[in-house]
């Protein structure tokens, strides 16, 4: 207990530590296959809100900006949605049965990569969507040739682990002490430079973050765990979805695998982007409840920073691991999807229960422009560094 108590004060210390009174940014680099190359034309203009329709799903959980072609993606958990910048729908994926998460484009490929869970069928994949090919409404996730699937073992491997030792694997359920680390699969997804360098130094890598369940009765669930996969060679292990048959094909080994201390969250890491703005990875979540931790519904990993290899603390055994630094925590929505924009500003999304004449209930996504503002000297820790553009 001594030992847990002074790790607590440890993480609210650094959280609590002012960060610089007003963030230095790096400098913006040339964007990828979506931005503005030269020679090409300018990139479209980006209004202060896009709307992403209203449909029987349930919550949005991510969006995706192709700003090269003039696209969003959105993701309603159990469909994919493609407007343009005016919010003019041009098609839908449909006909998941599992919960498709966080997304983000791929700016070698121009495609759209998003998590997907299958918790009962004890399958994690990453669904990647040919955008090109989404072209009307109704299109079919299994059929219709826009989404393919890789299969990510180490997530099941963690899922799965029976921590307990007693020959019997709980499934999805918070509150047992199964599930390494307390994965309850993936959510945040995001592409970006290696951590501790910055972007268009190296290659951009996929970061995949676990879901981890709160639990606040055991010790070893208060870290982000977050994967790494180079995607070069991943057609190899592409395959359609089968929603019935579950594939199993995706690499064996993962290229990184990383732990941010942030105390206790309810799943986990919901939206992870790279900001080239500032330089830094950000971690929205669904605030914890343990006490003792600060509980921050966001999270800034400073991505300046090279991990360090040290104690992984809480778990059962003691165990050593690649550890980030989180240097900012605040109070902050992002949750249902954030989206940097390379410039200081960002789209952050959310939505809200509808109710139709027609009497059915939809969610109906949005996401509004902020943008960077930096810490002001002696600002309160729940104020976050964002402001609204639109009357800001």
């Amino acid at each position: 207990m001594k030992r847990q108590l002074a790790v607590l004060a440890a993480l609210s210390g650094l959280l609590l530590a002012s960060a610089p009174a007003v963030a230095a940014p790096v400098a913006p680099v040339t964007p990828g296959a979506s931005g503005h190359a030269p020679g090409k034309p300018p990139l479209p203009a980006l209004p202060d809100t896009l709307h992403g329709g209203a449909w029987p799903t349930s919550h949005l959980q991510g969006v995706a900006l192709d700003r090269g072609k003039g696209y969003m993606y959105w993701s309603f958990t159990q469909m994919l949605v493609k407007t343009d910048l005016r919010g003019k729908v041009i098609g839908t994926v449909e006909g998941l049965t599992g919960h498709l998460g966080d997304l983000d484009l791929n700016p070698r490929d121009g495609r759209v990569y998003g998590s997907l869970e299958y918790k009962a069928e004890e399958a994690f994949y990453i669904a990647v969507f040919d955008g090109d090919r989404i072209d009307r409404v109704g299109m079919n996730a299994e059929r219709d040739g826009v989404m393919t699937t890789v299969y990510l073992p180490e997530v099941v491997e963690d899922f799965t682990a029976d921590m307990d030792g007693d020959g019997h694997f709980d499934g999805d359920t918070p509150d047992t002490a199964d599930h390494r680390y307390g994965c309850s699969g993936i959510d945040g997804v995001a592409f970006g430079p290696a951590f501790g360098k910055r972007a268009g130094q190296g290659k951009d890598t996929l970061k995949v973050a676990y879901g981890i369940y709160s639990n606040t009765e055991r010790t070893d669930n208060d870290h982000q765990v977050i994967l790494e996969y180079d995607v070069t060679g991943w057609r190899r292990y592409e395959r359609p979805l089968s929603q019935t048959a579950p594939h199993h094909s995706g690499p064996s080994r993962v290229d990184g695998k990383f732990f941010a201390y942030t105390g206790n969250t309810r799943f986990g890491v919901q939206n992870l982007e790279y900001d080239p703005y500032t330089g830094d990875w950000f971690l929205a979540v669904y605030e914890g409840a343990k006490p003792g931790f600060p509980n921050y519904s966001f999270f800034v990993v400073d991505g300046s920073a090279r991990p360090v290899t040290g104690e992984i603390v809480g778990q059962p055994e003691r165990e050593r691991g690649k550890l980030l630094k989180v240097s900012d925590g605040f109070d902050f929505h992002g949750q249902y999807g954030f989206e940097a924009l390379g410039d200081g500003t960002y789209y952050v999304a959310d939505s809200v229960r509808v109710v139709g004449p027609d009497g059915v209930v939809r969610q109906e996504g949005f996401a509004e422009k902020y943008r960077w503002t930096g810490r002001p000297a002696g600002a309160e820790r729940t104020t976050p560094p964002f402001s609204p553009v639109a009357g800001g």
